[in-house]
């Protein structure tokens, strides 16, 4: 188990970097996803809710390593 680490005593450029990353991953996501509806959009309804679903919540699994490298600077 690690030692919890001591807070950060200098600002760093990594955190507006890294909202900014954020952000601009999110357009890009947001834009595949919209551009991928027109093929969505001729599923079923029930798959269609799952899928958007699934899309809707896969973007999270690599925020939280993300968020770490933001504090920390470390991925993990």
């Amino acid at each position: 188990m690690r030692e919890p680490e001591e807070p950060r005593t200098r600002p760093t450029l990594r955190i507006p970097f890294g909202i900014l990353a954020l952000l601009a991953g999110l357009g890009v996501y947001a834009l595949a996803v919209a551009w991928a509806s027109q093929w969505i959009g001729r599923l079923p309804t029930l798959a269609q809710a799952l899928v958007y679903l699934v899309l809707g919540t896969v973007w999270l699994l690599p925020l939280r390593r993300f968020l770490i490298w933001m504090e920390t600077g470390r991925w993990g």
